[in-house]
């Protein structure tokens, strides 16, 4: 019965693993139409200019309050049934999503603009976190590696898939404020399916096993319950080294987002060949990476079987480094989407990792705690080195040294997590 549950066909034939695959990939292909709307009406849209610094600062803006939705969403996920936060959090990013639009059509810019997008964004978490916690009650400790596979790669790519419609929707939407704003407004059908299919579950079914008699919670409260996370997982070695190792990962992944988006603003300009810049050829190296995600789903289960988890992830890090220096030296857009691709399977291959160690290490009752806690470790990591390279890269993203430091940064986490594993 376990052997049959490891293979995908085992794994599909749970009608509740498939339920939850169901609500993870019209969510996350929600998403993904609606960074594409949003990605456009910041950087491509002729009727706006954004600088390097604007652009990290809009990231901080929307990712960094993360930090402090986290806490109160790991607690939250431990008292509260999964499945209600589920339902609720995507009727109301349907919501917040309308007004986004309206914001975007309105030329809306500045703090307003920015704080709609932090309140979908800020929803987003409870659904994703929600989505990790409640992934062990579809399946069985056995599967938990593939079961993770399947369903963060599955999520990926319909991501990416909503980004690519978005895509092939803009030039029939136009490239101003109105198109990228009914593009921004199409993410709600998704978020309303994705409540549709959640509702066929038990209020129960998802967890937490000991649900509390009251939701009331204090600020207090709240952050006593943050600290009761990181000390359970901290106390754990394998869960500590694998925060360490994937929110050092997110740092310098920041890096590598921004330079690949002034890249293709600033460098990657000319010509419509096989590998153009701008919106699409960014959208390629996107794309790129979601086959890497694929790549890793497939291929991580198997070597995590036969090397251990410990050792993959090291060759994950020490080849992730070296590939992105090597390919980002040659400067051309070919060899930008082929980091894309390398990154893609490196970070994915280490989520599947770490998902997997924490699922397995952290009991139920803390579980949703832990991924907050989780979380908020790797978008403060992507939010500051961002910031921190929006002063370091020239607006045409060009800089051999930064990369330098970023392979040297790949190879130190990969030392680091080996002497933090080591029994």
């Amino acid at each position: 019965m376990a052997a049959a549950g490891t293979t995908v066909r085992g794994l599909l034939t749970r009608g509740d693993f498939r339920r939850l695959l169901g609500t993870r990939l019209l969510a996350q292909f929600g998403d993904g139409v609606l960074q594409a709307a949003l990605a456009g009406t910041i950087l491509f849209n002729p009727q706006r200019a954004a600088d390097p610094v604007d652009v990290a600062a809009g990231f901080a803006v929307l990712l960094l309050p993360y930090s402090l939705v986290g806490p109160f969403a790991g607690v939250w996920l431990d008292r509260w049934s999964r499945r209600q936060i589920l339902l609720r959090a995507n009727l109301v990013r349907a919501v917040l999503v309308a007004v986004v639009a309206a914001l975007i059509l309105a030329g809306v810019q500045g703090p307003a603009f920015l704080l709609a997008g932090l309140a979908v964004f800020s929803v987003n978490r409870f659904v994703l976190s929600a989505l990790s916690a409640g992934l062990p009650h579809t399946t069985d400790e056995h599967s938990l590696v593939r079961a993770n596979a399947l369903s963060t790669t599955s999520g990926s790519v319909a991501t990416v898939v909503g980004g690519g419609a978005a895509l092939v929707l803009a030039p029939l939407t136009g490239s101003g404020d109105a198109g990228y704003a009914a593009l921004a407004l199409a993410a709600a059908l998704p978020y309303l399916g994705s409540a549709a299919v959640v509702t066929g579950f038990d209020r129960r079914h998802l967890g937490p096993d000991h649900m509390a008699r009251t939701a009331r919670l204090t600020a207090g409260q709240v952050l006593a319950g943050m600290a009761s996370g990181a000390r359970h997982a901290w106390r754990d070695r394998p869960a500590r080294a694998a925060l360490t190792a994937i929110g050092l990962h997110r740092c310098l992944f920041g890096v590598l987002t921004l330079m690949a988006l002034l890249l293709h603003r600033g460098t990657f300009t000319a010509g419509t060949g096989l590998f153009p810049g701008g919106l699409t050829g960014l959208g390629q190296v996107v794309a790129a990476g979601a086959v890497g995600t694929l790549v890793a789903a497939a291929v991580t289960p198997g070597a995590v079987a036969r090397i251990g988890t410990r050792r993959w992830t090291g060759l994950l890090l020490v080849g992730g480094g070296t590939a992105q220096l090597g390919l980002g030296l040659l400067l051309q857009p070919g060899a930008a989407v082929a980091a894309g691709f390398v990154l893609g399977f490196v970070g994915h291959g280490v989520k599947i990792c770490v998902d997997a160690t924490l699922q397995e290490r952290i009991d139920d009752d803390h579980r949703g705690r832990v991924f907050s806690v989780y979380d908020t470790v790797v978008n403060v990591g992507y939010v500051a080195a961002l910031v921190l390279a929006a002063f370091a890269l020239p607006s045409s993203g060009v800089s051999p040294p930064v990369l330098g430091i970023v392979a040297a940064g790949y190879l130190l986490t990969a030392v680091l997590h080996a002497r933090m594993t080591r029994r």
